[in-house]
């Protein structure tokens, strides 16, 4: 390696950006085609879009007759579960979005966890049945593509060592999306932030926060899973993760310019 000084001004590295969405957006045609013109918009950006889909997989899990039960918002997955569950998010969402952004001239790529071993899975500690956590592989897939100028669109289905698919909360799924590009992180939600103990939204939150709001019972639910995964990622990427709506998608430009939006998971 040249170590030598250089007069010419190096270029700035540009991280992509990683935004999962999820939740009413994927019920909203007309949102995701918002979200998805302001993605048209950053034309030198590299961006991929991480996906659940909950509502889509409790309506087809209740056409099939099975019941859904979630333990601290997390989806509880018994195995007979998953051909269903991986067929709603990796299928029907997953293809879905892929159409639109398409249609949209954004040249979107279909993908799931384990393709081009981006990620491995490990099952949840939680007893939560075929639920997995994920740990980064590999992203050469996902530099060709973005090098490219493709839109990776990542659905939270994930496999085990011995080829199993697993579920995969979304948020996680991001996080480990984001760490394995060393990217940016935008947790698209139904609301504006969270919220504190007064109902009113946080511009910032830090672990000690988060943990006495969680006690207290003020976050709860999906919103509890959100915030933990925003904190790994924050700790581990060494800085901060904004969870913003999904409503106002101009926000990413504001994200991208510098400004605070939504709340602010700080790093400890």
């Amino acid at each position: 390696m040249n170590n030598s000084c250089s007069t010419s001004q190096a270029t700035p590295i540009v991280k992509p950006l990683v935004i999962k969405i999820g939740g009413a957006i994927l019920e909203k045609e007309s949102a995701l085609g918002a979200l998805l013109a302001v993605i048209a918009t950053l034309k030198n950006k590299q961006v991929v879009l991480v996906h659940g889909g909950g509502c889509v997989v409790d309506e087809m899990l209740a056409q099939a007759g099975f019941t859904t039960e979630k333990k601290h918002g997390l989806r509880v997955t018994p195995k007979a579960q998953i051909p269903l569950i991986s067929g709603a998010l990796a299928g029907t969402v997953n293809k879905a979005i892929v159409a639109t952004a398409n249609s949209m001239d954004l040249a979107a790529v279909g993908l799931s966890l384990n393709d081009g071993d981006m990620t491995s899975c490990t099952l949840s500690p939680q007893d939560l049945g075929q639920v997995g956590i994920p740990k980064t592989n590999n992203s050469k897939l996902l530099d060709s593509l973005l090098k490219n100028n493709f839109l990776p669109v990542i659905s939270s289905i994930g496999a085990l060592a011995n080829g199993d698919l697993v579920n995969v909360n979304a948020d996680d799924a991001a996080v480990a999306i984001c760490q394995l590009l060393n990217a940016e992180l935008l947790l698209l939600t139904d609301v504006n932030g969270v919220k504190g103990a007064e109902g009113e939204y946080l511009s910032s939150l830090d672990a000690e926060q988060a943990q006495s709001l969680i006690e207290q019972g003020v976050i709860a639910g999906g919103m509890t899973a959100k915030v933990k995964a925003a904190l790994q990622a924050a700790k581990q990427l060494r800085r901060s993760i904004a969870v913003a709506s999904w409503q106002s998608p101009e926000q990413i430009t504001q994200l991208l310019d510098g400004q605070g939006v939504g709340t602010q998971i700080q790093p400890n």
